[in-house]
């Protein structure tokens, strides 16, 4: 038996955990089985380049554990947008993609492949599988859920969220201490997250957890208020500019600082309008997605906010790099762990899915059929942790 393996999209804290947690699973199920791995996601597979995988591996699978980013790289590679796929030379002009994905499987005698990503990826994952399924193709797909913006239809928690909210908070546990350097400062953490607020509203809870356990000295600028949070805007929840501002120059003006949680997300709307509005065009990337980063939200909002609160300084600090960089902590660890185990057992009885907490099923363990699965969830405002939140901070809800 050959198995491959496959991950893509932008990295999380789960990838090289979950190749790991994947030959653990073999290793008891078919301790014989060949494991190939394709090389930067879709386009190793496009274009055959993949490397095999040794018993010395197979026999260190710890440490795999231990490192975030991924073992065989990825990549953003849409299997559907035929002309991107030419143009990076992935393949030649007139070829359908789905059809050379297929037919490399099929000439590397794969008979199961796991796609590890996010929305994108899966959902490439579910278009591979209906193509090899309609064309006759013997070979069983099933994909692990990951994404730090925890943003999968109907996937309960996905694999490496929960690390990236716990590694966001330690970061700013850092720039907080910026708001030593100047009178009326204003710092703007920047959260990953395009659609859904989940890892801003998560990180800003991890960060206020951490924060309670810390001992502070408020005889000097010591503060706990000066680190606390004062802001958390997500893409779900709405705001009127103008309270806001209000609100916070009162709170400027007592503890002369302002600490916004943003995610990358939020306001978009309004600030490719007012590009367009200018003439500006929109750079989007091979799934249709907006370029965050050359939208830049966050310097959008401090220049917003800094001429409002009257801050003499203001800081924008990304977590996103940092956050999704890292290797997963025990909660994330033991999910991939015990994904990966049935990821494969499923495999093993020729059985294609996506293997998730299914919100379906009360958030348990489940082979997902690819059709259910699609991006774009949003974040549930109305849990109460985090209305609890915005009542700590005084954030009108």
């Amino acid at each position: 038996m050959k198995i491959a393996f496959l991950t893509a999209g932008g990295i999380a804290p789960c990838l090289s955990a979950s190749i790991g947690a994947l030959i653990q699973a073999y290793n008891e199920l078919d301790g014989d089985a060949e494991l190939i791995g394709y090389m930067n996601g879709y386009r190793g597979l496009l274009v055959g380049d993949k490397i095999n995988i040794p018993s010395s591996v197979k026999n260190k699978t710890d440490i795999l554990f231990q490192f975030g980013g991924s073992p065989i790289g990825n990549s953003r590679i849409k299997l559907t947008n035929v002309d991107d796929c030419v143009k990076r030379g992935y393949i030649d002009a007139g070829q359908d993609p789905l059809k050379v994905a297929a037919d490399q499987l099929v000439n590397d005698e794969v008979d199961i492949l796991h796609t590890i990503g996010g929305d994108d990826t899966n959902t490439m994952a579910a278009q591979l599988s209906l193509y090899l399924k309609n064309n006759n193709y013997d070979l069983t797909v099933v994909g692990l859920p990951k994404t730090v913006d925890n943003d999968v239809y109907p996937i309960t928690q996905t694999l490496g969220a929960w690390t990236a909210a716990e590694q966001g908070a330690i970061f700013f546990e850092n720039i907080s201490n910026e708001n030593t350097t100047s009178h009326r400062q204003l710092i703007i953490h920047e959260v990953m997250g395009r659609n859904c607020g989940w890892l801003t509203a998560y990180t800003a809870k991890e960060y206020r957890e951490r924060l309670k356990k810390r001992t502070f000295l408020p005889e000097l600028l010591i503060d706990q208020q000066r680190w606390d949070i004062d802001a958390i805007y997500i893409p779900e929840k709405d705001f009127d500019f103008d309270l806001e501002c209000e609100r916070l120059k009162v709170v400027m003006d007592e503890k002369d600082s302002i600490n916004i949680f943003l995610s990358e997300g939020a306001g978009t709307k309004t600030i490719i309008n007012e590009l367009q509005a200018s003439g500006e065009s929109i750079t989007l990337d091979a799934f249709g997605h907006v370029a965050l980063d050359e939208l830049n939200p966050g310097q959008w909002f401090a220049k917003k906010f800094s001429e409002k609160l009257d801050a003499e300084k203001t800081l924008v600090q990304k977590s996103g790099y940092f956050a999704r960089s890292a290797a997963p902590n025990s909660r994330d660890i033991d999910l991939i762990t015990n994904s990966s185990k049935l990821a494969a057992d499923f495999a093993f009885k020729g059985e294609s899915g996506v293997l998730g907490m299914d919100e379906n099923a009360e958030g348990q363990l489940k082979l997902i059929d690819f059709e259910r699965i699609k991006g774009g969830k949003p974040f549930d405002i109305e849990q109460n942790w985090f209305n609890d939140l915005l009542d700590d901070i005084g954030q009108p809800k």
